[in-house]
């Protein structure tokens, strides 16, 4: 999968290359445009005959550039080199939006009137584009340390100063320029043949285990282990961490040996290279719970109601209670195998330099809107976790089909349980208390962040205290 995306960014990159390069047929199709004298740029000008042709190339090398940047695999101190080279995408889209008003070199007649606001922003983002490319060439040929890359970029350089310096004598200005934008494009050229050939990053392999230590295995997920005493098993729900549960396991430590983990991709757990299942996920908590004869009490939050739940019937023995907090609904829908595809590629995709920028741009927005707390730990910073979000909102439909199956051939044991619906009155979480003849603590005033907004409702399920207010 990763040498698939490695080929997926090259080809962006050689796309940016070719549609960069649309200029070259300008010289025959505008003979307008001084080939000496005048900017490339000219041919896309508001006032030449091929201009949207020439407008819509520019922005489409743009964007296949910042696709490409996207795609690309993260690689510890490269980020600024890629995201120089994703401002130059850009900023090279921004220019095909913005034209020049005519042809500034070739026309004499150009700029004797004011000029567009369009037109003043094309030459500014012309070369604040120019200079992101250059220092993207310089702090990749740091980074790769090949005498190629080296001899890309000084040419690259060089092009740029004499382009400078004929602009300066306004004359030459056409045969520097297109010197240098062949050479800007020989070097995207170069950078998709210099990832084809990188070997793949080895990927971590799946482990189920991880709970070897306090901090779980070096591949395993990330756990965290408070007092000591009966175990309780906290599992969170859709996008959840183990801080969320601070409260709530803040007050059972007394009392209990309370573990929490962060599933795959999830927290501070790596990310697995195969989407999530209802079988892999029953396997984590049969890892992480004692061994019979020690029974386990199950806390479980949202989706990871349907693990906890499965969890309890095909390992019955192992379940001392389970307490539900605010069950995700089981609706019974086809399985998409169009999800199923997208789902083997977000593990991967949660390592790219696009899906860092995703998640550094709105992950810590979202999470305070969503949870309404802050993310002490930055955990919604890091690119794998927007991915594993997504991968397990695409695994719904299969994990219920799972759940179902699961319900149909194993009966539920003999266990007590508690189900905590949280605002108003919930039909499904009734169905639910009904089937598994659970206690229904109903939580009115409460959001779907039950474990922050009233720990104590969980806590006192766990100990099976006396709850004031409205119950089931």
């Amino acid at each position: 999968m990763e040498r698939r995306l490695y080929v997926l960014a090259a080809s962006a990159f050689i796309v940016a290359a070719v549609l960069g390069s649309a200029w070259i047929t300008g010289q025959f199709t505008t003979p307008e445009v001084d080939r000496t004298d005048g900017y490339v740029s000219e041919l896309a000008a508001r006032d030449q005959p091929w201009t949207r042709l020439f407008r819509t190339s520019d922005a489409l090398a743009g964007l296949a550039c910042a696709a490409g940047v996207a795609l690309v695999p993260r690689v510890g101190r490269e980020w600024q080199a890629w995201l120089a080279l994703a401002a130059f995408g850009l900023l090279t889209f921004t220019a095909g939006l913005f034209p020049l008003d005519c042809a500034t070199l070739s026309n004499p007649y150009c700029g004797r009137q004011a000029v567009s606001a369009g037109h003043h922003v094309h030459q500014l983002v012309g070369a604040l584009a120019t200079a992101a490319l250059l220092a993207s060439m310089v702090l990749l040929s740091l980074r790769w340390r090949s005498w190629v890359s080296w001899l890309f970029t000084w040419l690259g350089l060089a092009a740029t100063l004499l382009t400078a310096a004929a602009l300066a004598d306004r004359h030459g200005v056409g045969l520097a320029h297109r010197a240098q934008l062949t050479l800007f494009a020989v070097w995207l050229v170069y950078v998709a043949v210099h990832l084809l050939i990188t070997d793949d990053p080895p990927m971590p392999p799946p482990d189920l285990a991880g709970a070897a230590g306090p901090g779980g295995g070096p591949t395993g997920p990330h756990v965290v282990e408070q007092g000591a005493g009966p175990v309780v098993l906290i599992t969170a729900g859709l996008g959840g961490a183990w801080f969320h549960w601070d409260a709530v396991a803040g007050r059972l430590a007394g009392s209990h040996r309370v573990i929490r983990f962060d599933r795959c991709g999830l927290g501070l757990s790596p990310h697995a290279p195969v989407p999530p299942t209802l079988y892999i996920e029953v396997a984590r908590l049969a890892a992480l719970a004692p061994s019979h004869p020690e029974h386990v009490t199950v806390v479980a939050h949202g989706v990871a109601c349907w693990h906890a739940e499965a969890f309890a019937r095909l390992h019955p023995l192992r379940v001392a209670k389970l307490v539900l907090v605010d069950p995700a609904p089981v609706a019974a829908r086809e399985p998409s195998a169009a999800a199923a595809s997208i789902g083997h590629w977000l593990p991967t995709l949660g390592g790219t330099w696009g899906a860092t920028a995703v998640a550094r741009l709105v992950g810590p927005a979202a999470h305070r809107l969503i949870v309404g707390v802050s993310d002490p730990y930055g955990v919604y910073r890091m690119g794998k976790v927007p991915a594993a979000v997504a991968g397990e909102w695409l695994a719904r439909r299969e994990m219920v089909a799972d759940l179902l199956v699961v319900r149909a051939e194993s009966p539920f044991p003999d266990v007590p349980v508690t189900v905590i619906s949280a605002g108003e009155r919930n039909a499904d979480h009734e169905r639910l208390a009904g089937a598994l003849s659970a206690k229904l603590v109903r939580l009115p005033g409460s959001g779907h962040q039950v474990q922050i907004e009233d720990p104590g409702a969980v806590v006192d399920a766990v100990l099976d205290a006396p709850r004031t207010g409205p119950a089931g």
